[in-house]
């Protein structure tokens, strides 16, 4: 293998504590050959409209060989690159051109599952039970008189049993679609098969991993049962994040990271992975990130939290409270391919952006990192009318709900579908675009002073620059006022960055916070101050 730039942009090891990092959604990213699906070539045109955009790094979902049962989070081969997406070769330029600018690039792995059309388990159906190539995965006997009884009462977070029963009797366990079967982390070859995994893409120049199912992999002894189910009228999903179950955020998982982080810390330039974990606890997330296993985890909460102050105050107040403990920096995010678009959650149509817009120089102003789905950045809404039939996610034959209204291809420019994601004259895009999408594209918004692409571009400038902003070690100071604001301050460098939220139920004049930097909406002035209105947010310097 010849590895063109394995060197990061920088040799700063600890970039990823204050980064701002961009979600691509590959797929739905842009498409540069015209099949209608985006790929790395497409991405790599782009990238530098995420160098102006201000992002230090991107996220790539995942690329790998697969059947696509579940959007690419079936792998069937994790040391290549599917020919929908390109090539290896495609992969190493799009390291090297994204270097070049001064971006970084972490991977998606998917450690808790693969692909059915993985080799190791198409060697597990042909192979006996009890055999080597099962014991990768969890092969079980059922209950019943005739095993005829999945071995025991675990659901799929999709929706129904989560065991598939095989001819000869025995059932596979999986945890999501009955195509993603679980591996067996217990397993002494699946842990060595995964730490060579992470060498061969840090080899080729990566700069981290985001972690799917991170919470996963360890399932405890004995396979025992939940307790209850659909049959008592609730879905184990729901205890997701709430309450320890017995697949979920078992103790054993830590020895897994603990492996990682040394191979991660053997490559220069501060290679790093993020945990999508869901913990019962602030205590037991906080786990992910001790100084010996991962470096970040998801604040879910902050992205499951209600349009209010006290909802934002209280997630924001845990978060950093437990960051602090382990000096691990805190990891906000809105939105992804697995959320209904904040700007849908938060009301739609106009109320919606406009709290999404406030939300987002909440965000940016926070301490540590922030990540942000590709999109948001123009405010788009949930496409929550797609024909039933071009709806892809597995999730909605099983519930009825769906993720694919988060996914649809952005637009770029133009007034017809797909709005510049695909060559003229191409395949129409995997998913369509709405047409009320013509006034979101990024042509659309280019140089409009009061567009919300133009809102994140000033913001993540000012954070990446400003000395209260660009460190994650300026911690915030709450500023007392009255119900229904949130107001921090940050200072570094004599000089201190205020970020005032209005949730409340009337306007808000600031006096005493100093010039304004960035307002999520056009502010007036109110004698020495400004007024600001209901569902708006602005950052104020004093130095």
């Amino acid at each position: 293998m010849t590895v063109h730039n394995p060197s990061p942009p920088t040799s700063d090891d600890g970039w990823w504590r204050s980064a701002a990092i961009y979600q691509v959604y590959l797929r739905s990213f842009a498409d540069a050959n015209g099949d209608g699906i985006g790929d790395l070539a497409g991405l790599r045109e782009r990238l530098p409209y995420l160098r102006d955009l201000g992002v230090d790094a991107l996220w790539l979902t995942p690329f790998y060989p697969s059947p696509m049962i579940d959007g690419g989070y079936d792998v069937a081969d994790y040391r290549d690159i599917d020919p929908m997406f390109g090539t290896l070769t495609e992969f190493d330029d799009v390291i090297v051109a994204a270097h070049a600018i001064g971006l970084r690039i972490i991977v998606d792995l998917v450690p808790n599952h693969t692909s059915n059309a993985h080799p190791w388990f198409q060697a597990a159906l042909a192979a006996a039970p009890g055999s080597l190539e099962r014991a990768r995965y969890h092969f079980a006997a059922g209950r019943g008189a005739a095993g005829e009884l999945p071995p025991n009462d675990w659901e799929s977070i999709f929706g129904g049993p989560a065991w598939t029963r095989l001819p000869d009797g025995q059932w596979y366990l999986h945890l999501f679609d009955s195509a993603q079967p679980d591996l067996n982390w217990r397993n002494p070859e699946v842990r060595a098969e995964f730490e060579d995994v992470l060498r061969f893409w840090l080899d080729r120049g990566v700069d981290g991993f985001r972690i799917d199912v991170a919470h996963g992999m360890i399932k405890a002894e004995g396979l025992p049962d939940v307790g209850f189910g659909q049959q008592t009228g609730q879905r184990q999903v729901e205890l997701l994040g709430k309450s320890r179950l017995p697949y979920f955020d078992q103790d054993e998982v830590h020895d897994i990271y603990r492996a990682w982080r040394p191979i991660l810390d053997s490559y220069p330039g501060g290679r790093m992975a993020v945990a999508e974990a869901w913990a019962e606890t602030p205590q037991r997330l906080a786990r992910y990130i001790s100084p010996d296993e991962l470096h970040q985890a998801f604040s879910f909460d902050f992205l499951d939290a209600h349009w209010s102050a006290d909802s934002f105050r209280k997630v924001i107040d845990s978060a950093l409270a437990e960051s602090a403990v382990i000096n691990a920096p805190t990891t906000w995010v809105l939105s992804n391919h697995d959320k209904q678009r904040h700007v849908t959650r938060y009301g739609d149509g106009p109320a919606g952006l406009r709290r999404a817009r406030a939300a987002a120089l909440l965000m940016l102003a926070l301490p540590g990192c922030a990540y942000v789905y590709q999109g948001e950045e123009l405010g788009l809404p949930e496409v929550l009318d797609l024909p039933d039939d071009l709806r892809q996610d597995p999730q909605y034959l099983r519930t009825g709900q769906s993720r694919d209204g988060c996914r649809v291809p952005i637009p770029w420019s133009g007034k017809l579908a797909p709005y510049g994601f695909s060559p003229a004259g191409s395949t129409p895009s995997w998913l369509p675009a709405p047409d009320t999408w013509r006034e979101l594209s990024v042509a659309a918004q280019t140089g409009v002073p009061d567009s919300t692409l133009e809102l994140y571009r000033t913001a993540l400038r000012i954070r990446r620059t400003h000395p209260a902003l660009s460190t994650a070690a300026a911690q915030i100071v709450w500023e007392e006022t009255r119900p229904g604001i949130l107001a921090f301050t940050r200072a570094a460098g004599g000089t201190t960055l205020t970020c005032v939220v209005n949730i409340g139920d009337a306007p808000l004049v600031s006096t005493e916070y100093g010039e304004l930097l960035v307002a999520s909406t056009a502010l007036t002035r109110e004698g020495s101050g400004y007024l600001i209105p209901v569902d708006a947010a602005a950052w104020f310097e004093r130095c």
